[in-house]
């Protein structure tokens, strides 16, 4: 590319053009361009040659030479019999000729199409490949020389009347919005884009006088960003690759453009996302039709202005003028802040500086109660993944639970999960502290609710290329263009591309039968106060990462962790590449591990063309119709790949061709970097060692989301030990707590959790901090191997509490448990810092789990006597489903247990062995009225079905048992019995099909 020399004068307009080390692509420039030469001649005219022999000449040979190769007419069986001779493998050959010829007079067609249009990049010929690319070599030759300005001059021509008509009002001040610098708007008027393409000429024009006329203003090309044709919007690296040659050197064009006043106002600052109607200034050996090369300034007084505030924008950019520039525009810095952060221009480094300095009081406070209590921060710190975790451990859990309850898998392995300890106790404490269960709530309502609204008004969902959650819970989509005016409740932001919505309206949205419409979506880090969520599917090539590898692997890590256990998707697959393989069991299903790039490059040619030919069979033109529309098909769930070592050469462009059209297909790529320069790199972003998340060209830096190797292994220990597949180890697992079930054994404080809330043995406490103690008990009685004070913290008051408040309530509740008569305290802090209980504090649930151990696993083994008594007692306490009373809004915790789960099963295992205790005996009733027992706390344990048919069998009365099949029938639904109460129904009442029958 020439080099350009630049001017220390003044300009025309006064103001100061910098120094000469000022960077060239600040202010717009004239660029010389290299003349045709008599070497370009003699291309374009082998390459006309070339395309009128392969077009042409072709067909014309096989005509003359071979003629029709096919039948004249339709041929008989006979001629399959017929022996191939010379003349037949001829006529063969031919056809495949006539065939390569079509193909590649159709990519001849298309490429000229593309290259005399100037809009988007060709459109692929099926099987094309080398065929297309010759034909597009030689159509470049060919129009080399025979694109020029000239072709575009009458629309020139008709420029420079109207200046003030097509520009007033176009320019405005944009306000500073999260990520304000990071995503494209579209252009809204055609002629303010006519308008500033004079302007940034003639500007580019006087700026070259100014300095000596070292270049003649004629000599500067510039492109119009094209408007989007479909789904494909124009980018960087197509026009690169268009004009230049080669779309890596999409960085030259960036350069030439950065931070230069665009028609409606903002910059550029980011190299891929461009928006319709901006002005392009391109190398000097740039070539093509849809270039438009230097018009002749006018000297209309308008126009004079115009190339007036065109200078002052270069000034700005220079930094001159930034702070005069900076206020006025708002998105010149690109920097991200909060809408409701945005003050006015005068007030904004005051305001910001403050904010800044409370942000960090607020993390260092933060860090140093971590630090003090032993928690990892970067559980406790990232609420949306630590939700995700711990709802995806507690599944885990609840599988394994069910599986060894009706014998799945090997032997019985208890009804407790096994207790973690170490760095997975530590682990599992900061999931608790720190997981937002209710902001994933709200979140994945509201992305439904949003598309459920836009499917009732026929309208298509916006491409959604990043979410912030401020930290009023308020929910802002960044949107890639205009979409109009959101349904409500959502509100537009701060400009046409921010739709909004207020946490008190995310609170009204009710579960609706919508498909999730931005799975993609993941946390990068926080602004502030605000968490950005990049929705990878959604982005226009490859989203880069560089920095050290073992802080890539963190971010890479707590990406893949957030994205197999999210709350707002249904379905993806994520790939991982060069790492994670460990990470596998906190998603099978979705999470998959490849070894290396070329498995990954052959597995990704082969699902892009599905999901190309899959969208187009279906006649969408994207994932998004296809996600939320009719068909709502799993093909088109999001595919993300990770790629965290950094692929050669070859692979990196291979990637950056897949990646081209990846937006659409619902396919993202995160790949990680050494050196920061990716070949079709979209965005670019770098991890320091201080946990930064660096984006210069993006504007932002983000306190990044990390998950780190130690807290890696802790939270996949958490996930395997709870493996529903895993085999037993060793006996089943005793209750956490045992308890004296002799009349020797009274304890001193007495709680009732199954059923309404009592607590015997302690006076009620006075006061609004009554409820607030009975939860505290009841969380403490529920683990009795202890809790992390912050667990304890966390989980009363879920939005958070002072240290000093969270002190306070401690000592209340030690002073309202008292002491026992030893003088030791009962609630006492274990050498872990971690909450516990005396032995004489005990609850129901402790005593039931008790009674029911005792009897299978202790003196009920040896005394048939004994067991039956213990069974009959354990069956006695059951009074209802676990805290029964509590009031609404609170016990919130209860949603991260699996009590819930093991309650149920506990009865109905207690009910099961108290049946079978009776029917030794022939008590068929007794049996009977055990099982309805257990059945009204468990009512959905297929088991007690199935032994309450045995045992009314047992008693002989036909009609009986076919009631109860009725009622079986009834309590199925539409869903139907399951196959193995029928088969057992089959066996116990053959003829219950036909009384089934006769009441239909």
């Amino acid at each position: 590319m020439p080099r350009r020399r630049t001017s220390s004068s003044s300009s025309s307009t006064g103001s100061s053009t910098g120094s000469p080390s000022t960077p060239r692509n600040r202010t717009p420039q004239a660029v010389r361009i290299r003349r045709r030469s008599f070497g370009d001649f003699v291309k374009a005219f082998f390459a006309f040659v070339a395309l009128l022999v392969l077009v042409v000449g072709v067909p014309g040979a096989l005509a003359v030479a071979v003629g029709w190769p096919l039948p004249n007419g339709v041929p008989s069986l006979d001629w399959l019999q017929k022996p191939i001779t010379t003349g037949t493998f001829l006529h063969i050959l031919t056809v495949i000729v006539w065939l390569a010829w079509a193909q590649f007079t159709a990519c001849v067609l298309v490429e000229i199409k593309a290259a005399v249009s100037g809009v988007g990049v060709p459109g692929r010929v099926p099987g094309g490949g080398p065929s297309q690319l010759l034909a597009r070599q030689l159509v470049a030759a060919l129009l080399l020389v025979g694109a020029t300005a000239a072709s575009l001059t009458p629309g020139l021509s008709q420029l420079g009347h109207s200046f003030d008509e097509n520009q007033r009002g176009t320019v405005a001040a944009a306000q500073q919005t999260p990520g304000g610098g990071l995503f494209a708007q579209q252009q809204e008027q055609a002629a303010s884009t006519a308008a500033a393409l004079a302007e940034q000429a003639a500007g580019a024009a006087a700026h070259a006088d100014a300095g000596g006329g070292a270049s003649k203003a004629d000599d500067t090309k510039y492109y119009r960003i094209q408007p989007p044709e479909g789904r494909h919007h124009d980018s960087l690296w197509e026009i690169a690759e268009r004009h230049l040659g080669d779309g890596r050197r999409y960085k030259e064009i960036f350069d030439l453009n950065k931070d230069r006043v665009q028609p409606d106002g903002s910059k550029l600052s980011e190299a891929s996302l461009i928006r319709p109607g901006w002005i392009m200034e391109m190398p000097g050996d740039a070539r093509g039709g849809d270039l438009v090369e230097m018009p002749e300034a006018s000297g209309g007084s308008a126009a004079q202005q115009q190339i007036h505030d065109y200078g002052q924008s270069g000034d700005h950019a220079q930094g001159g003028g930034a702070q005069q520039g900076g206020g006025a525009q708002g998105g010149g810095t690109g920097h991200a802040s909060l809408p409701e952060q945005r003050p006015a221009p005068d007030q904004q480094p005051d305001r910001q500086t403050g904010h800044q300095e409370q942000h960090q009081q607020h993390a260092t406070s933060t860090n140093a109660a971590s630090d003090a209590f032993g928690l990892p921060q970067a559980l406790v710190g990232a609420p949306l993944l630590a939700a995700g975790l711990l709802g995806a451990l507690g599944r885990r859990r609840r599988q394994a639970l069910w599986q060894s309850a009706f014998g799945a898998v090997g032997g019985r392995r208890g009804m407790e999960p096994p207790t973690p300890t170490g760095d997975a106790a530590d682990a599992q404490d900061a999931l608790l502290v720190g997981a937002d269960p209710e902001g994933v709530r709200l979140l994945d309502r509201s992305l439904r609710g949003l598309a459920a609204s836009l499917a009732a008004e026929s309208r298509p969902l916006p491409t959604v290329y990043a979410t912030w959650l401020s930290g009023n819970g308020d929910l802002h989509l960044q949107l890639a263009q205009p979409s109009g005016n959101p349904p409500a409740p959502w509100q537009l932001g701060q400009d046409q591309t921010f739709w909004m919505l207020a946490r008190a309206d995310a609170e009204r949205y009710e579960d609706v039968d919508a498909a999730a419409p931005y799975p993609g979506l993941v946390s990068l880090g926080t602004l502030d106060d605000s968490r950005l969520l990049l929705n990878l599917e959604s982005v226009p090539g490859i989203v880069s990462l560089s920095g050290s590898e073992a802080d890539r692997a963190a971010v890479f890590a707590s990406v893949a962790a957030e994205l197999a256990t999210n709350g707002w998707s249904d379905r993806m697959t994520i790939t991982l590449v060069g790492f994670g393989e460990d990470l596998t069991p906190l998603a099978p299903n979705r999470l998959r591990h490849l070894e290396g790039i070329a498995d990954l490059v052959e597995t990704m040619e082969a699902e892009t063309r599905q999901r190309r030919g899959a969208l187009g069979a279906a006649g969408h033109d994207s994932v998004l119709t296809g996600r939320t529309g009719p068909a709502q098909h799993t093909r088109w769930a999001p595919h993300l790949v990770l790629l965290a070592a950094e692929p050669s050469a070859d692979d990196a462009m291979k990637l950056a061709e897949l990646a081209a059209d990846a937006g659409r297909l619902g396919i993202g790529y995160l790949v990680g970097t050494e050196s920061g320069d990716l070949p079709g790199a979209a965005w670019e972003m770098e991890i320091t060692g201080e946990g930064k998340l660096l984006a210069p060209l993006l504007g932002l830096e983000l306190d990044a989301q990390l998950l780190p190797v130690p807290l890696q292994r802790a939270v996949v220990e958490l996930f395997v030990e709870s493996d529903p597949e895993r085999e037993p180890q060793g006996p089943a697992t005793a209750p956490p707590f045992l308890v004296d079930v002799s009349e020797q054994g009274r304890p001193a404080v007495y709680a009732r959790l199954v059923g309404p809330y009592e607590i015997i043995g302690l006076d009620t406490p006075d006061g609004d901090r009554s409820a607030l103690l009975h939860e505290a008990l009841a969380l403490l009685l529920l683990h009795r191997e202890g809790v992390h004070p912050r667990v304890l913290s966390s989980a009363l008051w879920p939005r958070g509490v002072t240290d000093d408040v969270r002190e306070a309530l401690l000592d209340r509740l030690r002073a309202w448990l008292g002491t026992d008569p030893d003088g030791s305290p009962r609630l006492k802090t274990d050498s872990t810092g971690r909450l516990t209980l005396a032995k004489t504090v005990v609850s129901d649930l402790d005593v039931l789990r008790s009674l029911y151990h005792e009897a299978t696993q202790g003196r009920g083994v040896d005394s048939r006597v004994v067991r039956g008594r213990l069974l009959t007692d354990a069956l006695v306490l059951v009074r209802g489903p676990l805290l029964a009373d509590r009031p609404e809004g609170r016990y919130r915790w209860l949603t991260h247990e699996i009590i819930d789960a093991q309650l149920p099963l506990l009865v109905a295992d207690i009910g099961l062995a108290l049946s079978e205790f009776h029917l030794v005996k022939d008590r068929a009733e007794k049996a009977i009225e055990a099982l309805g027992a257990a059945l009204n706390s468990a009512p959905g344990d297929e088991r007690l079905w199935h032994e309450l048919l045995r045992a009314t069998h047992a008693t002989g009365d036909t009609d009986r048992l076919q009631a109860l099949a009725a009622d079986l029938i009834t309590r199925s639904g539409a869903r139907g019995l399951p196959p193995r109460t029928e088969a057992l129904l089959d066996e116990l009442l053959p003829t219950w099909r036909n009384g089934v029958a006769a009441v239909g």
